[in-house]
């Protein structure tokens, strides 16, 4: 056993030393979202039929598969191409968007840099700042994933405003549902209008676990993160859970790892800012009955 470790090891080191080096991860990305899909229950003109078909439509439409193109430095985290389903038309393509979809991450941890192309509100942007430094706390404790062993590691990192996979909502709506009268009468239910964005809020950090395997002692992993000790093959981030399927190292056809250059150049709190401000002037509109994210309920 010690040496077939050893070959191992060594055939690693070999790998990851030629001058060519190159690897692909394939992940696939699960975002709950049943708090989203609450808002339409209790809306008198969904039928249950509809509401099945929702929840089917969101279920599937944060499932996702990307693609992690790396070399020793340098990494580009894409998601796969498909071909768009009805369910992805209009409204829900926005919100695919915004819950993780699109865009290229591009990420250089020679450098510290990372880059994402993002489209928001009809413009296109491209988020540039150093990646995220987490205060990565390493355990002993592992678990097989796929043929690596995997160790376990913490962090606690701040939510960006911009990224809605985390929104939630809010405990007091929450709790004002479940304590609601069951004796309403229909009338008062079909006047009530609740905007929808007045539902929800973001937490400020988040709990992070992941995932990854000195076996393949790069420092690279999914989206914005890095900084351990081996390539990253699962990370939980509040209501996300991104788990490699595939790994192939030095593929046949190599992929050109580049930096995207289209769009608006800004930092990612800049990108926050702008992604707030119009939430906000969404917000308004659906209390002004202008239209925006509001629905009946």
């Amino acid at each position: 056993m010690q040496k077939i470790i050893i070959t191992l090891s060594l055939f690693v080191a070999s790998v990851l030393s030629a001058q060519n080096f190159q690897g692909m991860a394939v992940y696939e990305s699960k975002t709950s979202t049943s708090d989203m899909a609450s808002n339409f229950r209790g809306n008198r003109e969904i039928t249950p039929e509809m509401q099945k078909t929702i929840e089917e439509r969101m279920k599937a439409m944060f499932e996702k598969t990307f693609v992690l193109t790396f070399d020793r430095n340098a990494s580009i985290y894409a998601e796969e191409e498909k071909i768009e389903s009805p369910g992805q038309q209009g409204g829900f393509r926005f919100m695919s968007s915004m819950m993780g979809g699109g865009g290229t991450h591009y990420k250089n941890v020679k450098d510290k840099l990372f880059l994402v192309d993002k489209e928001f509100a009809g413009k296109e942007f491209l988020i540039q700042d150093s990646l995220p430094k987490l205060d990565w706390k390493l355990s002993g404790e592992t678990k097989q994933i796929g043929n690596y062993t995997c160790f376990k590691a913490t962090a606690v990192r701040p939510v960006s405003q911009s990224d809605f996979r985390n929104f939630r909502r809010k405990k007091e709506d929450v709790k004002k549902e479940e304590n609601e009268s069951d004796t309403k009468t229909e009338e008062k239910k079909e006047a009530q209008t609740t905007n929808f964005m007045d539902q929800w809020e973001m937490p400020k950090e988040i709990e992070v676990v992941a995932w990854y395997t000195p076996d393949i002692p790069i420092n690279q992993g999914p989206e914005n993160y890095w900084g351990l000790p081996g390539l990253i093959l699962e990370v939980s981030d509040g209501k996300t859970v991104i788990l490699c399927s595939k790994i192939v190292m030095n593929p046949k056809e190599k992929k050109e790892i580049k930096a995207p250059k289209k769009g608006k150049v800004v930092s990612q709190q800049e990108y926050d800012k702008i992604v707030a401000e119009k939430m906000e002037e969404w917000r308004e509109m659906g209390r002004q009955g202008g239209g925006g994210f509001r629905m009946g309920r």
